[in-house]
């Protein structure tokens, strides 16, 4: 071989080594710094279910454990936020991964002139949101807090919502499609207490979905409770309730259903227009009403049930009872008090109360939530109320021996449920608060939610490893 093409030969043998070596390495640029690693974000725990109002048995009590025991200054770690929402003071549903509410929306025409109330379901790992439905026209009467009211209510694939309009739907959840609807209003001649008073406030009940059957409020006497199929909104029963006293007025009031096995007896405890009631599972028998815990403006916060036990209060300078049930046969039952609290020792306006342990925790005052804990049996008051940041009412929700109690003014404090004293363990400002940020906080999954308004915020309340 010629010298030169030797020398050409041996280049050409080196330069495809060189070849070979670029593509092992990559490139011949110098290596660059790697980009630094952030944890991933906590995968959302989809057995985690709080199918509606208040929890699965709508305590407001989380079964989460191994949260934090206190927060940082600035709170807990952020997951997401979603806003799009519409506005409103619906709480959440959280069930198979997924983010139920409710929300109106002004600018939404031509459905409904004044705008449309939507369900919405977000992601709960992301905050995408999956679909939206209307399901009723927007409130906005005197432009008095303006929104939604109801919390939905998931049972498997079955969604259950009431608009603020008095529209009760149900839904799939996978897809967001219409199963059937009824109007309270239309369809039952219902109304909400002060309704009836020309002061046009609006249904604010989130309706029970028990078994086979959603259980709702119309709230007028002749069609006070109603019972009707899930599967196709057939009806089942309802109830008539008879005059219980001089206080409250004929209308549904602002609270929800709850469950009680009393004296025996499975039965639905409400609070209307005219007072606390008891009524019959099985037919909607009327069975017993208590009216002194009535009041002529709003009965708001949902009842607390233990055995035969049903404690209630109400705000407007009522005060709060405690009730026994007792059987008188035929499925039959009474009620009788045990003890009643006046005003000015606790009453809760709305935000609603805990029982841990024998032990109710609250915000206690009209339009105020001062902590205060009082023993269930006697109504013995432990300790409080302290006053504290908060500005407001207080909604309050239990987790791991921790009270979530989230203020009007829109501060998030964490305190202990203790009958010895009140300790608080951390707190923060919700962002964006404009109006006041009323929604319940939900705990579940090792999550925090918490709607205001048009969006909603997700906390990381793990305990960290």
């Amino acid at each position: 071989m010629h010298f030169t093409e030797a020398k050409l030969a041996a280049r050409l043998v080196v330069g495809a080594i060189s070849l070979v070596l670029l593509a092992t390495v990559g490139c011949s640029e110098p290596p660059q710094e790697a980009e630094p690693q952030t944890a991933p974000e906590p995968a959302v725990d989809e057995s985690a279910s709080w199918p509606g109002w208040r929890g699965p048995d709508r305590t407001a009590k989380s079964t989460d454990t191994d949260l934090l025991e206190s927060w940082p200054d600035g709170g807990p770690p952020l997951l997401w936020e979603a806003a799009g929402l519409g506005s409103g003071f619906s709480s959440v549903a959280v069930n198979n991964g997924r983010v139920f509410t409710l929300g109106d929306v002004f600018d939404d025409a031509p459905e409904a002139e004044g705008g449309s109330e939507y369900v919405v379901a977000l992601d709960a790992q992301t905050g995408k949101e999956l679909w939206r439905t209307r399901v009723g026209e927007a409130w906005a009467e005197m432009d008095l807090y303006p929104g939604s009211r109801s919390t939905p209510s998931v049972a498997g694939n079955a969604l259950v919502v009431l608009a603020s309009d008095g529209t009760l739907a149900r839904l799939d959840a996978d897809s967001g499609q219409l199963r059937w609807s009824k109007s309270l209003t239309a369809d039952f001649s219902g109304a909400v207490a002060l309704a009836r008073a020309g002061v046009h406030w609006t249904y604010s009940e989130s309706p029970l979905i028990d078994g086979d059957r959603v259980v709702v409020t119309p709230g007028m006497p002749d069609v006070a409770l109603l019972a009707l199929r899930l599967e196709d909104g057939e009806e089942i029963w309802r109830t008539q309730i008879p005059e219980l006293g001089e206080k409250g007025g004929d209308g549904a009031g602002y609270s929800s259903i709850v469950v009680s096995e009393g004296a025996g007896v499975r039965q639905y405890v409400q609070l209307i227009g005219r007072g606390l009631v008891g009524v019959r599972a099985d037919d909607g028998a009327f069975l017993w009403g208590y009216n002194r815990v009535a009041n002529h403006v709003a009965n708001i916060p949902t009842p607390l049930i233990s055995g035969n036990l049903v404690f209630a209060s109400t705000g407007y300078g009522t005060g709060a009872v405690l009730l026994e049930l007792t059987p008188t046969g035929n499925g039959n039952v009474d009620a009788n008090e045990v003890y009643f609290l006046e005003s000015d020792v606790f009453q809760n306006h709305h935000g609603g109360m805990v029982l841990h342990d024998g032990v109710v925790y609250a915000g206690s005052g009209h339009n105020r939530g001062f902590p205060i804990a009082l023993d269930l049996a006697s109504g013995e008051i432990l300790w409080g109320p302290e006053r504290n940041e908060g500005r407001g009412s207080a909604a309050v929700a239990f987790a791991d021996g921790r009270l979530y109690m989230r203020y009007q003014s829109g501060l998030m404090l964490l305190a202990e449920a203790t009958p010895s004293g009140y300790v608080e363990h951390g707190s923060f400002e919700i962002p964006g608060v404009k109006e006041p940020s009323w929604a319940h906080p939900v705990v579940i999954g090792g999550r925090l939610y918490l709607r205001e308004q048009d969006q909603i915020h997700v906390y990381d309340v793990n305990r960290q490893e």
